[in-house]
């Protein structure tokens, strides 16, 4: 990210090689860059590779990273950047209040990537079932699971075995029982239609390539009346080409943006109303963290 504090994005590195590659003293022991590697050496260039599989690497290597730290066994911080220029917390844990803590082992929160808490305006009530988009380290399907016990449901999907493994970790720590883990993409959700009553998700939707895909899909497994309710980045109108371009950055939650306009018409085209989009903090010089919420009709629209 342009403005934030990251020194395990270099390409000079693959992310799960930095991840446990963090004193200047270990880094020529896995890279050929020696100690410059990860701290501002030229990047070599690398054949262009597809979104999906860019983002399933960065998140993979900070699932280890961050069961490592779990386990006591690692010297790295954050396997991705959680402040902005001046040093303040914009995604991560610390964005949690006090009522979800309570509701989530401190271990799951703090490993949180997400740039916001979209449990904490969904609206969950007693019996629903709630799905989690790329729900990573279980945070906010277990904090989901308190809300809807003992009837309802929450289930976490996500495309990483490592991120998969870490959730149902926490959840077996965290003893709750009505939650499921699959493995699978946001484009092809693999659940039923109408089959959900809450669709929420933190900071993932703008790692996908395909974005109106998600969103339809999501519109599908939800119930007639069912609720959108997500935390994600906008990008502002006037976010530079080169911005969007960066891949690395991509990764990161900031160059795969949709604007607030583009968000509106892709929710529209999916079929949902009553849509809202509220900004809650600048996350980088061209984009802030929002809240989205929408609604599928409770009957068919013409």
């Amino acid at each position: 990210m342009a403005e934030l504090t990251d020194t395990t994005t270099s390409a000079c590195c693959a992310p799960e090689q930095q991840a446990s590659c963090c004193a200047p003293e270990e880094k020529a022991n896995c890279c050929d860059h020696g100690a410059s590697c990860g701290c501002g050496a030229t990047a070599k260039p690398e054949p262009a590779r597809d979104i999906r599989d860019q983002v399933h690497e960065r998140y993979a290597a900070a699932a280890r990273a961050i069961a490592e730290q779990q386990a006591g066994a690692s010297c790295c911080g954050p396997a991705r950047p959680i402040t902005d220029a001046a040093g303040d917390q914009v995604f991560g844990g610390a964005l949690y209040g006090s009522g979800e803590v309570s509701q989530a082992p401190e271990s799951a929160v703090a490993a949180s990537l997400g740039c916001g808490v979209p449990t904490a305006v969904a609206d969950l009530k007693p019996g629903e079932t709630v799905l989690d988009l790329g729900s990573g380290a279980g945070a906010d399907v277990l904090i989901s699971a308190r809300r809807v016990e003992p009837a309802g449901k929450a289930i976490g999907l996500d495309m990483t075995d490592e991120m998969l493994e870490l959730a149902r970790s926490n959840a077996e720590q965290a003893g709750v029982e009505n939650v499921e883990f699959c493995k699978g993409y946001i484009e092809e959700i693999p659940l039923p239609d109408e089959s959900v009553d809450v669709v929420i998700s933190n900071c993932v939707l703008n790692l996908s390539g395909d974005k109106p895909r998600v969103i339809r899909e999501a519109a599908r497994v939800l119930k007639p009346g069912g609720r959108f309710a997500i935390s994600d980045v906008i990008a502002d109108e006037n976010m530079d080409d080169a911005t969007r371009a960066d891949m690395q950055q991509w990764t990161g939650c900031i160059a795969g943006a949709l604007t607030r306009r583009e968000f509106e018409t892709a929710l529209k085209e999916a079929g949902l109303v009553d849509i809202e989009i509220r900004e809650s903090h600048r996350v980088h010089g061209y984009a802030s963290s929002a809240i989205i919420r929408a609604r599928r009709p409770t009957t068919a629209t013409a």
